[in-house]
């Protein structure tokens, strides 16, 4: 008994020492899950978002629905001055109201479709002929690995092939879709491979040299996946706002052309779902689209065979939507207030904006029902806070991070010349979620060596809600690389898949069904016991080296 007692002990020193250095209080953390579980209201928050509210587009009513409710209900938790933090400007609001596809000939069949954002609407039901223009070549890579001169002179190349022959038409831009067998199950949890896989450091990469303006992305998989790794991001912001751009002497082109409607068809999914994003964008000086729909592959193909097959085809059309050229936008922010360190903070936060063929629950009403349940339970349980934590809901992140990139720049600095402001030094770190609805695996350390110890410490109570992995890696696509780029601490966690890739992300099926209860309250146990122990740790959290300065922009050489 003695012999075995020693050497427990001895085994436990090494734990003894190592939590001497990060201080978890097990106490606390047991009243975080308690209340997480037992009482949680994380669902509560998903209805309103997304079965009451959604979808949430930027600048839409159901957005500016969502923000008031949003501010409503952090009020009645007892959160301090919840408000819209106004940023912009962003370009256009846009939303539908209605909307009715069916095929008329050569026998009637209601289609299944959802319009694109940023398209006009029809004035009123109209009737057209299929034809079938597509824009892009068979041989053609996606668009996204085109340069620009190529895709430029792919539009011109169009405009010189269908001029005067599109009138009143009803056109099938993209190409028949190939259908491949489903080899994988839609929803995945991750094993042990997958999250040994995401703990191992990628392989080691030197820099490439950047053009600025970026004007095109490696073809090869490889040397793509080197350039995301050191490409500062707004370089790719930059890239992407450019990139919707060159479409817009497209979509001119089609309004003079008077065609009736474009229909698309997307590369991802199967099995009858639609996923829909922009036709256009979202900036006042770009012209909105014709009436443009997402149909769903399995109906886009039947039409394009029949057409092809020189069988007279007719659709009716009937869509309605609105465009506001003034809209406010903004971010929701609210507060808890700290105590010994109230002037320093702490934060956490998700996207509140969607995209529209869903309600937005996976993406990312999720994150943000989590969020608000975060804030909720540290209330609730009336926790001693040394810094104030600051909730956020951004907006905008849709169409490039524009919501959290925006607030950055206004109270931290500049990620293009680096100048920062005074509250640069006084946030400690930001937590992000973001990744659909599956539970918290780990922590991406987005290259922050110092963090792993301070992340091993404070997981610890949740390894056996499976919370075990502390990856190195850098994980794009979402709001916490707003703060990375002005050198202050942001981080995404790893969460289980689920069908997010597969179903969920941008498509129709982005719903309240989709999410999982479970997953949820063990994300906001783990999202509120992390804000905690940042908000009551001795000293501020590890930062990396402050980025450079990007260059200047050049005249590219294509």
């Amino acid at each position: 008994m003695l012999r075995t007692g020693v050497f427990v002990l001895l085994l436990a020193l090494p734990l003894v020492s190592s939590a001497a250095e990060e201080t978890v209080n097990l106490d606390i953390v047991h009243r975080i899950k308690n209340e997480a579980f037992v009482h949680s209201l994380v669902m509560d928050h998903l209805f309103q978002l997304t079965d009451v509210n959604g979808p949430r587009l930027t600048g839409s009513p159901g957005f500016q629905a969502a923000a008031t409710w949003v501010i409503r209900r952090a009020g009645e938790l007892g959160l301090h001055d919840p408000h819209l933090e106004p940023w912009g400007p962003f370009g256009r609001a846009w939303s539908f109201s209605h909307f009715e596809l069916s095929l008329k000939k050569p026998v009637y069949a209601p289609l299944h479709a959802t319009p694109m954002a940023w398209c006009e609407g029809t004035k009123g039901p109209v009737t057209g002929e299929v034809i079938a223009a597509p824009l892009y070549h068979e041989d053609d890579v996606e668009p996204s690995r085109m340069s620009f001169d190529e895709i430029r002179a792919r539009i011109d190349e169009y405009k010189r092939n269908w001029h005067g022959k599109l009138r009143d038409k009803i056109v099938l831009l993209g190409r028949l879709r190939d259908f491949e067998p489903a080899t994988e199950a839609p929803t995945h949890r991750m094993d042990d491979k997958d999250l040994s896989t995401t703990a191992d450091a990628p392989t080691p990469t030197a820099a490439p040299k950047y053009e600025w303006p970026i004007t095109r992305l490696p073809h090869e998989e490889k040397a793509r996946s080197a350039f995301f790794a050191h490409l500062p991001s707004e370089m790719m912001f930059d890239w992407y706002e450019r990139f919707h751009k060159l479409f817009d002497p497209l979509n001119a082109f089609f309004k003079e052309e008077g065609l009736r409607a474009v229909l698309r068809v997307d590369k991802r999914g199967a099995g009858g779902i639609v996923f829909a994003e922009w036709a256009a964008a979202p900036g006042p000086d770009s012209p909105l689209a014709p009436p443009t729909i997402m149909l769903v592959a399995e109906h886009y193909n039947r039409l394009w065979r029949l057409v092809e097959k020189s069988v007279p085809v007719e659709l009716n059309l009937d869509l309605t939507v609105a465009v506001n050229d003034h809209a406010v936008v903004g971010n929701v922010v609210a507060e808890l207030p700290g105590d010994k360190k109230a002037e320093e903070f702490v934060m956490l936060g998700a996207h509140l904006d969607s995209w529209h063929a869903g309600t937005g629950a996976t993406d990312n009403g999720a994150g943000c029902a989590v969020v608000l349940e975060s804030m909720r339970i540290l209330k609730a349980l009336n926790l001693k806070l040394d810094r104030t934590v600051r909730m956020a809901l951004w907006s905008g992140e849709e169409q490039g991070l524009y919501g959290s990139r925006a607030y950055v720049k206004q109270h931290f600095g500049d990620p293009v010349t680096m100048k920062l402001t005074p509250e640069h030094a006084k946030l400690s770190v930001y937590f992000n979620l973001d990744n659909g609805s599956g539970k918290v695996r780990g922590v991406y350390l987005q290259g922050n060596d110092m963090a792993r110890p301070i992340f091993e410490s404070w997981l610890a109570p949740f390894k056996d809600l499976g919370v075990s992995t502390i990856s190195i890696r850098n994980t794009g696509g979402t709001d916490h690389l707003s703060f990375d780029a002005v050198g202050l601490p942001g981080f995404q966690f790893i969460q289980d898949p689920l069908d997010y890739g597969s179903r969920t992300h941008h498509s129709e099926l982005d719903v309240y069904d989709h999410a999982e209860p479970g997953d949820l309250m063990q994300a906001a146990a783990v999202m509120a016991s992390l804000v905690y122990d940042a908000a009551n740790r001795v000293e501020a959290f590890p930062r990396k080296p402050l980025p450079d300065p990007l260059p200047p922009k050049t005249q590219p050489t294509e």
